[in-house]
């Protein structure tokens, strides 16, 4: 235990120091975790996290779980609506992303980050991947699971979810970013037998094309939290994954986080001016 909380005091103490309440401003309660779905103050702006399960996963092992004691919460709310195991698609089509869009509101920002679970199947027992790339391919596939079972989806590119969202998410006045995937505990040798983490998993590429394509910021974090990963080495890695090579523990969850905001920061996001 002492080992892994030294790892995570090594790159977080400093971020975490808190911020004294400016006089005059509005108290409000800070928010702490997310994962159980925090009340919003209406009167704030509300930054709001769409994912998978390495942002949440109801047990503070997502790095939204541990995104709003980060910021300044008397300015902002933080609201992590990342659901695990869900692709691109999966989160459109079981209503998830509805939901979210009858939350937010003109002024509020979005950060998209999809990708871990979109390379899975078409159809079949469990029909969450989609086409890889960022056209406007279709395939026809019957579903005999899930919410669409019983008929002939219509199934779309890794892209074409991803600017849905991010289009709907515009025409209510949100500020939209897409972020790079988190890291897996996965090492490779390089030519001189160092072993490397691997900084990509097939969908960074993608995610900043789209970024282009619907001119919004492309949040970063996947190198950060590489480099963090690399200079522990991967003994010291692999405590921080206990579960398997995607899903962290809370202080690797902790770290992500840290990574996610330092990258809104190398990309001169608007939501810098509400870090602590």
């Amino acid at each position: 235990m002492r080992r892994l909380i030294s790892i995570a005091t090594l790159f977080l103490a400093p971020a975490l120091t808190p911020v004294a309440q400016q006089p005059g401003a509005p108290i409000t309660p800070e928010q702490t975790a997310v994962h159980t779905d925090a009340a919003l103050n209406p009167a704030l702006p509300t930054v709001f996290i769409v994912g998978d399960s390495t942002a949440r996963n109801n047990a503070d092992l997502g790095w939204g779980d541990h995104f709003a004691p980060l910021f300044d919460t008397s300015r902002i709310n933080v609201a992590n609506r990342a659901i695990a195991g869900r692709s691109s698609r999966t989160y459109i089509n079981e209503g998830h992303w509805k939901s979210v869009l009858a939350e937010i509101k003109p002024g509020d920002y979005l950060l998209l980050q999809m990708g871990h679970n979109d390379g899975g199947d078409l159809g079949g027992a469990k029909p969450r991947g989609d086409l890889k790339g960022i056209g406007d391919e279709t395939q026809d596939v019957p579903q005999t699971t899930g919410p669409l079972a019983g008929t002939t989806e219509t199934v779309h590119t890794y892209g074409w979810y991803m600017r849905k969202m991010i289009d709907e998410a515009k025409a209510k006045g949100v500020t939209p970013a897409v972020l790079s995937l988190t890291v897996r505990n996965i090492w490779k040798p390089d030519a001189n037998g160092t072993p490397q983490i691997e900084r990509d998993m097939g969908y960074n590429a993608f995610i900043q094309q789209i970024a282009q394509q619907e001119h919004v910021l492309f949040i970063d974090m996947a190198p950060i939290a590489a480099d963090k990963f690399q200079a522990l080495g991967p003994e010291k890695t692999a405590l921080l994954f206990p579960k398997d090579h995607t899903h962290t523990s809370a202080e690797g969850a902790q770290m992500n986080a840290e990574s996610v905001a330092q990258a809104l920061r190398n990309a001169h996001s608007p939501l810098v001016a509400y870090l602590k």
